[in-house]
């Protein structure tokens, strides 16, 4: 495992109606939704990491903590990156923002633990 501070990802999307809290469920306005942000949110955060895992290593998410500031309608470019920040163990922690051409949209910080991945689906199917 070669996981150190400072690794990185970025991911560009444009707001489309599934990306929506009307098409999601968790409202009924045509922006981004709040959880869909936090799945890009992790999936920066995966990239980041991914590469520098050893073979049958992945990452789980184990805690978030997000602040969704500003609507995104539907066509808006929003840019999600996320920066390893610590490393403590197999614990990683993340800062992650997102932005569109106007504003920060969200922000927060996500907590991944790398684990085997066979033994962690093996004990996810217990």
């Amino acid at each position: 495992m070669t996981l150190a501070p400072g690794l990185r990802s970025q991911l560009l999307i444009m707001v489309e109606r599934e990306d929506t809290a009307q098409n999601v469920g968790s409202g009924d306005v045509p922006v981004l939704a709040t959880p869909r942000l936090l799945a890009l949110a992790e999936r920066a955060t995966v990239e980041a990491v991914g590469p520098h895992l050893a073979q049958g290593e992945t990452s789980v998410g184990t805690r978030v903590e997000l602040e969704h500031l500003a609507p995104s309608p539907l066509g808006t470019h929003v840019e999600i990156s996320a920066q390893l920040t610590e490393v403590d163990g197999r614990r990683l922690v993340f800062r992650f923002q997102a932005r569109d051409m106007h504003a920060v949209v969200g922000q927060g910080t996500i907590e991944r633990v790398v684990v085997d991945r066979a033994r962690f689906l093996e004990r996810a199917t217990r």
